[in-house]
């Protein structure tokens, strides 16, 4: 028998031709082991009270870009929202798994049997409440019976209010309070149809900067601890990718302490969240945000402080946006910040 009697008709031998069919087997599986996992998107307003999250989506794919080792990584992606009732309806759904969501309104969610849980911080302070320049309100008795804008009444901008009429003995029933996607507010003071509105930034700094509006008050100089935006995820995600989820807590965390180092990251992240990708807005305003004054809005601090989520819970209950008050545990989720390692943002 000559050398290639065993080959086969087309010259493989028997070991030629199993690993051929293993090569085969292998490729046939490995779109499915190793597809690359879809970005988790993360929901958000485009508020300064969010900008955590366009710095941290941006520092993870460049970290991505970075790293040339083959190994799988994560990612996220940001999904614009214009208002409170579309992120809420999405979170609920499971259209999405993790998003920026007003404290109140997860602790509603949760009471209400609907697997959420908080697990960071996006922010510190960043609301206003702005009235036309040419007005002549000063004090809050000056607004009674006028028309005044909020994003919601699980908003904590309406808390934000509440306290500021509870100074001067009033109550929201001494004032018309109307209910407005926080991008409209600008427009409807310009336009005379409110004569003060509550939000969080850019939209108070867009009429400011415009020259037909200024604070009547500022979360900077009245609530120092205030927290409005969350980072919420569902329970299934926790349960099913505890990895991912620390990593972006991880990211935020960063994104905070770097925005808050020096003004050159800040100015950095303007140009960030300015784009289409990101807020679509125009640089000049959340440049203005950033700079008038620099703590208008803060965010090296986000620390999951129990004592004020039970009073931003108590201030719900009063204001009636909760019915009753929520366990602390039911809505929250502290141990991935307990557990987090801030990521370095290398912008």
């Amino acid at each position: 028998m000559t050398p290639n009697a065993s080959a086969s008709p087309r010259g493989l031998d028997r070991r030629q031709l199993l690993g051929v069919a293993a090569a085969a087997a292998l490729q046939s599986v490995a779109p499915s082991v190793w597809a690359k996992p879809d970005p988790l998107l993360v929901g958000g307003l485009p508020v300064t009270c969010n900008l955590t999250l366009p710095v941290a989506c941006v520092a993870k794919a460049t970290a991505n870009s970075a790293d040339k080792s083959g190994a799988p990584k994560f990612e996220y992606e940001y999904s614009k929202y214009n208002g409170w009732p579309e992120i809420k309806e999405s979170l609920m759904t499971g259209r999405i798994q993790a998003a920026y969501m007003l404290a109140p309104l997860v602790m509603d969610l949760a009471d209400k049997k609907i697997p959420v849980k908080i697990v960071s911080l996006g922010h510190r302070s960043g609301a206003v409440i702005m009235v036309r320049t040419d007005s002549s309100f000063q004090r809050f008795k000056d607004l009674t019976g006028r028309r005044i804008a909020i994003p919601s009444r699980f908003a904590v901008d309406f808390l934000f209010l509440r306290k500021m009429l509870a100074q001067e003995g009033m109550s929201p029933k001494d004032v018309q309070i109307v209910e407005m996607p926080p991008p409209d507010m600008p427009a409807a003071l310009y336009a005379k149809a409110v004569d003060a509105y509550c939000t969080g930034e850019p939209f108070g700094a867009a009429a400011q900067r415009a020259g037909y509006a200024r604070a009547l008050r500022m979360t900077r100089d009245e609530w120092r601890n205030y927290i409005c935006c969350v980072l919420t995820v569902r329970e299934e995600l926790i349960r099913d990718n505890r990895p991912l989820v620390q990593d972006l807590v991880n990211h935020v965390m960063g994104a905070g302490q770097w925005l808050d180092q020096k003004q050159d990251n800040r100015n950095k992240a303007v140009a960030i969240a300015a784009g289409r990708k990101f807020f679509n807005q125009d640089p000049n305003i959340i440049k203005f945000v950033m700079e008038n004054p620099t703590d208008r809005v803060t965010y090296g601090d986000l620390r999951m402080i129990r004592s004020e989520f039970e009073e931003l819970m108590q201030l719900s209950v009063e204001a009636g946006t909760l019915k009753a008050p929520v366990p602390y545990e039911k809505y929250m989720d502290e141990s991935f910040t307990k557990a987090s390692r801030a990521t370095t943002i290398a912008l």
